[in-house]
């Protein structure tokens, strides 16, 4: 009596002790402590609950909230969000809606932090489907704390409980009730009898496997948590069970809000994260970075920029940034690639900078992002920076940074940087080995491109979906009809790849750029899957170069059945009327386009002169320099003639005056910039152009004269490639 009063004593000493050592994470002096005592109070219970479930030990943190339920104590809001974890962990819906019952019969389900670890079980374990049963649990501490011997002993004590202690009433959730705390001690129990706590296994995960060393306890896999028999979809599922919990929640803080939206988010229903966060606001909430990157991923599937269906999503998701009180690395990281994977590439780069500016430090993932941007606005003077910026961070390692880097110079017509990069890397990826393969590709060096790919099989990369859209495109770019269709059945045959509309694509360009017109209509309309009018088009710009009307009207039917806003296609077919003189044809397309709210791009190119970006339209006399622009054209002509320059006004494609045709090609936009760049950069300097369209026959030749004559390399980026001109000839060999 006098020793157990004693120890009585100390009990709240060591219900303290153990409560330290459980905030500081200390598992093994927790177990011994909570081992101890003779009747474990509630606080005693909670930590070393949220012990063993801070430690991975799930199962253990399960047991021990049963063992506590058999001794007739009741958890409190302080124990139910680490049970309701440990559910969630093991992926067990089952057991997680049992634990959801009995927080009902206590009246708990008020209470915030327990209601917050409803919502992110519902959450995380909606999606699960027909994968049900326990996960793998690491333990590598279980060797040193839980000896099989202490198991068999707990499990002892347990059963000699009293039959009256260990009845646990629990709710469930259709407001049923059943006494089933030992059927979920007896299932604990089957778990882990005949389990060496020493063996090794091997965890593989969706993308890939890694080793697990060490010891770790084994939960065989059931199928207990069958989802798909709900008969339910994962909306419906997500709706009555998180937001459920939601909203019958009394007080709701950030966590809350931010399980609620990203679950929205997750699961396609983007309409209602929006509107959360908007509500969000209405309580007087500010979003936070978790917040933030929860509504970015949406630009990416609900926006579709490309076709200029811009709905509110965008502007909603840049005002929850906006609205951000503080913003870390994650949140601007997150506003970047969401402005730069839909196309916002200026909006992309001024949020860089304005991310430097607030003394943020770049991350790698930032690089990543923001590289495209340059690629995409050719802006190699800002990819420089950057670059200069990675290799002083010392992220030139990272295979993901490099291959954007290399991605980026191709792009922006420097191959020669895009490949040194490339041969630095030491174990180049899949991304790496295509970029380098398509920049080739672009700028006309298709038996490089196609020497590479060998070589990148000869080294074990398995080639995807993507890469062969590059070596294809190479194919496609030089003519080389042999070499591709190898390459496409090679694809299909060796590597079971299927062909994408991309592949298709390239193959059809292939042909009709080598004059078998007939041979591309028939490859396209024997596609294992329905052409899209991209594929077609492909064929109907062939048409135009070969100057066949009568393909091209059949060919044109189709485009406009598939894809009648391809505003494209009414362009070409409009072109190839007025080449050939049939200006009525012409004119009743373009009022049919005009008709349908359609208008043509106009060309346009720019140059980078001096860290600013010009701009010049076909025409164009608003430039501040254009009088010095429109002398130095003049001269140039002058000296082009001279060297046996005639033009070529087949592509002028109005029906005015041959004088009037003379002047329209001398002001096209890219004569324009290049006139501009020659007079505006010391002599030797290579001048980069980038065009929307493609470049026409004339400026072609006329490019060809004019790096003669002043003698520089001139790069002109059109809609499908490169040309680098130099002495007098273009890397394309006049095949584009």
């Amino acid at each position: 009596m006098h020793r157990s009063s004693r120890a009585e004593d100390f009990l709240p000493l060591m219900t303290t002790i153990l409560s330290i050592y459980s905030s500081l994470n200390l598992l093994r002096e927790s177990f011994l402590i909570f081992n101890i005592l003779p009747s474990p109070s509630i606080l005693s219970w909670k930590s070393i609950i949220r012990c063993y479930t801070s430690h991975g030990l799930f199962l253990q943190s399960l047991i021990c909230f049963v063992q506590m339920r058999a001794s007739g104590k009741y958890p409190d809001h302080h124990i139910f969000p680490s049970v309701l974890k440990s559910c969630t962990s093991l992926m067990d819906l089952k057991l997680g809606e049992s634990i959801h019952g009995c927080v009902i019969r206590l009246g708990l389900d008020f209470d915030l932090y327990t209601c917050n670890a409803l919502m992110n079980m519902y959450g995380k374990l909606q999606t699960i489907g027909e994968v049900g049963g326990m996960r793998f649990c690491d333990s590598q501490v279980y060797d040193k704390i839980l000896e099989p011997k202490l198991i068999e002993e707990k499990r002892s004590n347990l059963s000699s409980s009293d039959e009256s202690r260990s009845g646990i009433m629990y709710q469930d959730l259709d407001g049923g009730s059943h006494d089933n705390s030992c059927e979920l001690l007896d299932e604990f129990q089957k778990r882990i009898v005949g389990v060496d706590p020493n063996v090794e296994l091997k965890q593989r995960s969706d993308e890939g496997s890694r080793r697990i060393d060490g010891k770790v306890l084994y939960h065989s896999c059931g199928k207990s948590n069958d989802i798909g028999m709900r008969k339910r979809d994962k909306e419906a599922f997500y709706m009555e069970n998180v937001r459920k919990v939601f909203d019958r929640m009394p007080k709701r803080d950030l966590v809350s809000w931010n399980t609620v939206i990203a679950g929205s988010a997750q699961n396609g229903m983007y309409e209602e994260a929006l509107m959360m966060v908007k509500e969000m606001g209405d309580a007087d909430l500010k979003p936070d970075s978790f917040t933030l990157s929860s509504v970015l991923p949406i630009f990416a599937e609900y926006v579709d920029v490309s076709k200029g269906k811009e709905i509110h999503g965008v502007d909603d998701s840049l005002r929850v940034f906006c609205l951000l009180p503080h913003r870390d690395a994650i949140s601007w990281n997150s506003v970047i690639a969401g402005c730069v994977q839909n196309g916002l590439f200026d909006e992309g780069l001024n949020f860089f900078r304005q991310m430097l500016m607030a003394k943020i430090k770049p991350r790698h993932v930032t690089f990543s992002s923001i590289m495209p941007a340059c690629a995409h606005l050719t802006t190699l003077h800002m990819g420089k920076q950057l670059h200069g910026y990675i290799i002083r961070s010392r992220f030139l390692d990272n295979v993901f940074i490099a291959s954007s880097l290399v991605d980026m110079y191709a792009k922006c017509g420097n191959i020669r940087i895009a490949r040194w990069i490339f041969d630095k890397m030491e174990s180049p990826d899949m991304v790496s080995w295509t970029a380098i393969i398509m920049g080739y590709a672009l700028h006309g060096h298709a038996h490089v491109a196609l020497s590479l790919f060998r070589k990148m099989e000869m080294e074990n990369v398995r080639p995807n979906y993507v890469a062969f859209v590059a070596v294809l495109t190479a194919c496609s770019h030089a003519g080389l009809i042999d070499e591709a269709w190898k390459f496409f059945n090679s694809m299909i045959k060796d590597y079971g790849i299927a062909p994408g509309l991309e592949h298709y694509a390239a193959v059809a360009d292939l042909l009709g750029r080598a004059g078998r017109l007939e041979e591309a209509y028939e490859f396209i309309s024997n596609m294992q899957i329905e052409p899209a009018g991209s594929v077609w088009s492909t064929l109907l710009a062939a048409c135009r170069v070969h100057k066949n009307i009568e393909l091209a009207e059949k060919v044109a039917e189709k485009i406009f059945k598939l894809d009648p806003e391809n505003m494209g296609s009414y362009i070409l077919l409009s072109n190839i009327y007025s080449a050939a003189g049939r200006w009525n044809d012409a004119a009743k397309l373009r009022v049919s386009m005009k008709g349908r709210g359609m208008r043509k791009k106009p060309a346009c190119s720019w140059i980078e002169v001096k860290n600013k970006v010009h701009a010049f339209m076909a025409g164009d006399n608003s430039h501040p320099y254009y009088d010095r622009i429109n002398e130095a054209l003049k001269v140039l002509l002058e000296q082009m003639e001279r060297e046996g320059y005639v033009l070529n006004t087949d592509d002028v494609l109005h029906d005015v005056e041959e004088e009037q045709k003379r002047y329209i090609l001398c002001s096209h936009s890219e004569r324009l910039a290049i006139a501009f760049g020659i007079i505006s950069t010391p002599a030797g300097t290579t001048i980069r152009v980038t065009k929307n369209l493609r470049v026409c026959v004339d400026c072609h030749t006329a490019t060809k004269f004019i790096s003669k004559i002043v003698g520089r390399e001139i790069v002109v980026r059109d809609v499908s490639r490169f040309h680098h001109f130099n002495d007098g000839k273009c890397s394309c060999g006049d095949y584009w």
